[in-house]
């Protein structure tokens, strides 16, 4: 049996994208990528908002708003993890187009589903803006709706620049999230 000698060169250096499929390790260029910042943000302001919302009493279509919080939240924490430790690939037909599955997921489900959360609680506390009032006696859902409102404007604005950034990625023809 003979043996064979190793190489003269060494091989190329892989590309950018995430580590090897046996190791498992922070992919630190997302974390410090503008895309990994941003999700960050997300994920702290929405949990704000779901977790305003669901402290307090809620009725009507405030059900819809922190049904759609939790919804988008959990999205991108999966979104998120799987980038982070660069296992995207792993994901059945979207691994293979991370960088359209993100532009989605932020301007379609981020975005639209925010924008919706924030008109209701915006909404909301408009209704309930007489019991900020001195001397008012009940018990006052005013500010959690309206920091509610807040927090989801916010986080909807985070979603248009991420979703942004997806674009102008895949307008520049790069396919990699970084």
């Amino acid at each position: 049996m003979a043996r064979t000698a190793p190489p003269a060169v060494p091989p190329p250096p892989g590309p950018p994208g995430p580590p090897a499929r046996g190791s498992l390790s922070l992919h630190r260029a997302y974390l410090q990528s503008p895309l990994g910042l941003l999700r960050l943000g997300q994920l702290a302001l929405g949990a704000a908002f779901w977790v305003t919302v669901a402290a307090h009493k809620y009725e009507g279509a405030a059900h819809f708003a922190l049904f759609a919080a939790v919804l988008v939240w959990l999205l991108t924490l999966a979104l998120f993890g799987l980038s982070l430790l660069g296992r995207w690939a792993l994901v059945p037909w979207l691994g293979s187009r991370w960088l359209l599955t993100n532009l989605v997921h932020d301007l379609a489900l981020g975005v639209g589903l925010y924008a919706a959360a924030t008109g209701i609680m915006g909404y909301k506390a408009g209704r309930r803006s007489y019991c900020n009032l001195p001397g008012y006696s009940q018990h006052c859902l005013y500010s959690a709706y309206l920091s509610a409102s807040i927090c989801g404007g916010i986080a909807a604005c985070l979603y248009l620049f991420s979703g942004l950034y997806c674009l102008s990625r895949r307008c520049r023809d790069q396919r990699d999230i970084i």
